[in-house]
């Protein structure tokens, strides 16, 4: 009787079990990262009674919790794909909200303000014209530097998002590194683990893969080693390894991320950051945002210096040469804080030409014999030569100034254009300081007998030179015999270009064939005479004494708009406003398009995870029927076996 009711006892005790865990399903089914668990049972050693074997019941051998490593790191992956994507597309979409936007942009700007200097180029004369040209000139710069301030605002939002997220990853490890040590102090038998603690650990992982992609090795008595990037540790057993949010080693307003060891913090390379929040910033901030940054600037420095270049062409209405419309705009310079402290190099990068400038960042490094500036987006060197300098060296548009002594392997990071849209400043206040006139005036005497006419004329950048101002009328005198023009200035070149082709003639040639119609250039004055002059015909091309109504220079200024200055010659600036929109636009669709595709990849691979892992409450519901049953009928044997006790007492009465 005894051995039938330990048979009854143990498969009471095993409904038993059964039912606690069925009910530990149940209650814990909307508990992310739970994993269902399994009481399995097996039969405990029969015993030989010589005709054979009878059994003594049942055991619970194990509480198994149904999970599939390869499917959870599936789902992680996923998850952290899209977590990446989700963190790029919020941010993204800042830009793209502050670009598009018809009537905060930067094109209507723009467009008011070449619309002003089209209005004063109508009546240069007229003070509230030109009143109205500095008002859209200083709205103009207003709106620039608010862009740039926005963008330089959604900038510290990344650094502050970065060192957050730093500290939640330190946390997440520690955590981790406390279940690995938990874990392993529970697991002396291999085949038995603390179920619920390794849900717990799983979610963790979850919750960082979220935050930064990573890689997870098993290791003895279930713990795990979690590393990410190029396999640098973040658990290893019991213990956990630390990231810091620093300053970048060349540009101290620029959050990074650093490796934390015994004795110092390592900057890691960015490129290692992949995945999760943390690596969506980071392509989002060298990618989309610092190409904004970027190109906004270049877009604000090429206005800058093509409308500086073309107002110092031009005569004010106090007959005074115009000066810089905008002023000058220097590019950020970063010394690398690792930089020998021997070194006493000062770098000064001074933008000059709107044509040349790029869209990228470029490091100057020193060999131990030259400076090489390097341009990040295509890796082009240029070696600064010579070294010392006597006078700056330009590359792309930058005029590069470098004093004192380097040491080798001394690091600069050099931005053209970053802060040139913060920086832009209007140099102009008083209306009467519009340079809207040219500098020189043409006129043939009506004594002239011949039919020949000459053109306004007009002074390019070559008339700015010391000496080359006139301070007197020139007079050109035509000779039929030789058809030749004399009077030209005997310390200047003459250049004539016939059909596109240009002939120089030296400083000091008596006499100048005559062409029909061809482009005359002499210290910087550009003119043409067309027509059939008589002998001795004049014409004259002295100072602009009277230029208050002139306003060739205004209309040169307004041809602005439509000329291709940036890119080398190839863009307007319209144009490349244009390109920056659709570039954000483009970025900012793909990431949505993106975001799409991994949220149904996480809703599959979360799908597939659940057929293995899930919590079925139908399932656990007939469960609890059939451990309900097998405790009643376990009770039932013990009854039994109480019964046919009694009986055999009785019969010893």
């Amino acid at each position: 009787m005894a051995n039938l009711l330990s048979i009854g006892k143990s498969g009471l005790l095993a409904a038993q079990v059964g039912l606690s865990t069925t009910g530990h399903n149940i209650t814990n089914a909307n508990v992310a990262g739970y994993s269902r668990q399994v009481a399995i049972q097996s039969t405990t050693p029969g015993q030989d009674i010589g005709v054979g074997f009878i059994g003594t019941g049942t055991e619970i051998a194990q509480i198994k919790r149904y999970y599939d490593s390869f499917l959870n790191n599936q789902l992680r992956g996923a998850e952290a794909q899209q977590s990446s994507l989700d963190t790029y597309t919020a941010q993204i979409s800042q830009i793209d909200n502050l670009l598009s936007d018809t009537t905060s942009g930067l094109s209507p700007a723009l467009q008011d303000f070449f619309k002003g200097m089209q209005d004063v180029a109508s009546n240069p004369a007229s003070a509230a014209s030109r009143q109205a040209l500095l008002s859209t000139s200083d709205s103009l710069v207003s709106r620039f530097q608010g862009m740039s301030q926005r963008l330089s605002e959604v900038a510290t939002g990344v650094n502050s998002q970065i060192t957050s997220t730093v500290t939640q990853i330190n946390s997440y490890a520690a955590r981790i590194a406390s279940l690995n040590n938990d874990i392993a102090g529970l697991s002396t038998d291999p085949s038995i683990a603390p179920n619920d603690l390794l849900d717990q650990r799983d979610q963790l992982l979850t919750e960082l893969n979220k935050l930064v992609k990573t890689t997870v090795k098993n290791g003895d008595n279930h713990s795990l080693t979690v590393s990410f990037g190029t396999g640098q540790p973040l658990v290893s057993g019991n213990r956990n390894f630390e990231l810091a949010a620093i300053p970048a080693s060349n540009d101290p307003l620029r959050v990074t991320v650093g490796y934390k060891t015994t004795d110092k913090t390592i900057p890691l390379p960015e490129s290692v950051l992949t995945g999760g929040a943390l690596g969506g910033l980071v392509e989002f901030r060298n990618g989309a945002l610092d190409r904004a940054q970027n190109s906004l600037g270049q877009i604000a420095a090429g206005m800058a210096l093509s409308m500086n270049e073309q107002h110092r062409l031009g005569q004010d209405q106090n007959g005074d040469p115009g000066g810089d419309y905008f002023g000058p705009l220097n590019a950020q310079v970063g010394k690398n804080i690792n930089n020998s402290p021997g070194s006493t190099v000062v770098i000064s990068a001074v933008l000059s030409n709107a044509s040349a400038l790029t869209a990228s960042d470029y490091n100057v490094d020193y060999d131990g014999a030259n400076f090489i500036v390097t341009r990040q987006s295509d890796g082009q060197k240029t070696t600064i030569n010579p070294f010392p300098q006597t006078v700056p060296q330009t590359i792309d548009g930058v005029d590069y100034s470098i004093s004192g002594s380097p040491v080798t392997n001394d690091n600069f990071l050099v931005r053209p254009t970053i802060n040139a849209a913060a920086d832009m400043k209007l140099l102009i206040n008083d209306r009467t300081k519009l340079a809207l006139a040219a500098p020189i005036a043409t006129a043939a005497p009506s004594s002239n007998a011949g039919t020949a006419k000459i053109d306004l004329g007009s002074v390019d950048s070559a008339y700015l030179t010391p000496g080359n101002a006139l301070t007197a009328a020139v007079t050109l005198s035509y000779d039929k015999a030789g058809n030749t023009l004399s009077g030209f200035p005997a310390t200047q070149a003459v250049t004539v270009t016939v059909n596109g082709v240009a002939t120089v003639y030296p400083a000091g040639t008596p006499a100048i064939p005559y062409s029909d119609g061809a482009k005359i250039n002499f210290g910087g004055i550009n003119i043409s005479i067309s027509g059939a002059p008589a002998d001795t015909d004049k014409f004259t091309v002295g100072p602009n004494t009277n230029g208050v109504g002139d306003n060739r220079n205004a209309r040169l200024m307004g041809d602005l708009q439509t000329k291709n200055i940036l890119d080398n010659g190839n863009t307007t600036f319209q144009s490349a406003y244009a390109q920056m929109v659709n570039f954000v636009g483009n970025k900012t669709r793909e990431a949505q398009i993106g975001g799409l595709a991994a949220d149904a990849a996480v809703t599959q691979a979360q799908q597939e995870r659940d057929t293995v892992s899930g919590v079925n409450l139908d399932e656990e519901a007939a469960n609890l029927l059939r451990y309900q049953q097998a405790y009643q009928a376990s009770g039932k044997v013990m009854q039994i076996a109480s019964q046919l006790f009694d009986v055999i007492i009785s019969l010893g009465r």
